[in-house]
């Protein structure tokens, strides 16, 4: 039976790798675990799949307490100070809502009817509160898209649409915090707001934090030509926002994101020795190196650019992402997979099979 098991498991990877990896001079290969052959990412200190945080992005102890306090307790006073305060512009706050919603979304997908009474409690206990507001309009979000049978079922409208109320209900009680006019954006994008209606909720978000990178990577999915525009105008959104972006903005890193999200279906490798993608890698590399390091959307970049550096076989560079973001793994690209720990696994382990065939060890990788 082991057997059967690491056989899919060898399978897995070809399927899901084969189509876009190159193997040049026969250097790049996978083999079996426990192989003395294999290269193995715990000689490099990373954490081991089953250990691979799906929840968040990059390291954040406060939320992490606050989500086990919630967990534990059944009490949401705990999510409720942390939200009050986080800054209402910044990219943290965006993020916490996301997280306080993921987690009451898989607590009800775990307990249908019964999970998450916490926020059901914080609603009813303390329905002024800004942050209770936003949580739950996420946590609708996140049951339409995750959820509730696929886009255009019946179930995906009606919660949209139940989300959107929700948002609208959360904007008045913190009028300058832009968290619900970015939530929204993911409805607007699943009920297809017509552009008119798009630019006057964007407008509504870049007044209030004009910077946003997450606000930006949410807009661009409803500019891509999978949704309600096109390649031309997804292009053109994400290097307006690289442009405009003061030194040590992560928007530089945007068109990757649009690069990405417009990524044809069926890859053939020279699409990632384009000058297209050549660009979009060194511009989020730029941005990476420019921008603080403690900014909450370093992380968000450095998985996708650990994505396209395996792809272009860069990798010492592909390492180097390893390195700053390996323990979490709730962000793109491996949040669009089903078992998002196991696509980011594979590609870590190809960038460590890669390093290593190339002459790299634990002993050369920076610290």
């Amino acid at each position: 039976m082991e057997i059967l098991w690491l056989l899919f498991a060898m399978l897995m990877i070809v399927f899901i790798v084969g189509p876009y990896i190159r193997r040049r001079r026969g250097g790049i290969r996978l083999v079996a675990p426990g192989s003395p052959d294999a290269a193995d990412p715990a000689n490099y200190g990373f954490d081991r799949q089953e250990e691979l945080d799906i929840r968040v992005p990059g390291p954040d102890q406060d939320l992490m307490d606050a989500l086990d306090n919630v967990r534990r307790t059944g009490q949401w006073q705990a999510a409720s100070q942390l939200l009050a305060g986080t800054p209402r512009e910044g990219e943290r706050r965006w993020q916490r809502v996301q997280a306080f919603g993921g987690a009451a979304a898989l607590e009800l997908v775990a307990q249908p009817g019964v999970g998450a009474q916490w926020l059901k409690a914080w609603r009813l206990d303390a329905e002024q509160d800004a942050g209770g507001a936003q949580v739950h309009a996420e946590l609708l979000v996140q049951q339409a898209w995750r959820h509730s049978g696929g886009v255009g079922s019946a179930d995906h409208r009606i919660i949209l649409e139940e989300a959107r109320e929700a948002c609208r209900r959360a904007a008045p009680q913190a009028p300058e915090d832009p968290v619900p006019y970015i939530t929204e954006l993911a409805i607007a994008r699943g009920l297809a707001y017509p552009e008119a209606e798009f630019d006057a909720l964007w407008a509504k978000v870049i007044d209030r934090a004009p910077e946003h990178m997450g606000a930006h990577i949410a807009a661009l999915h409803y500019w891509c030509a999978k949704w309600h525009g096109s390649r031309e105008q997804a292009d053109a959104f994400a290097h307006a926002a690289a442009a405009r972006a003061p030194q040590g903005s992560l928007l530089a890193a945007l068109p990757l994101f649009s690069v990405y999200e417009n990524t044809p279906d069926i890859v053939m490798t020279a699409y990632y020795e384009s000058a297209v993608v050549r660009r979009a890698v060194e511009g989020a590399l730029y941005a990476v190196n420019t921008a603080r390091q403690d900014d909450p959307m370093q992380a968000h970049v450095r998985h996708l650019l650990l994505m396209f550096l395996v792809h272009m076989e860069r990798w010492a560079e592909a390492m180097e992402q390893v390195l700053h973001v390996d323990g979490y793994v709730g962000a793109l690209p491996w949040s669009e997979s089903e078992d998002p720990a196991a696509a980011y696994a594979v590609y870590r382990a190809l960038a460590v099979a890669g390093y290593e065939a190339n002459g790299g060890s634990p002993a050369t990788l920076p610290q």
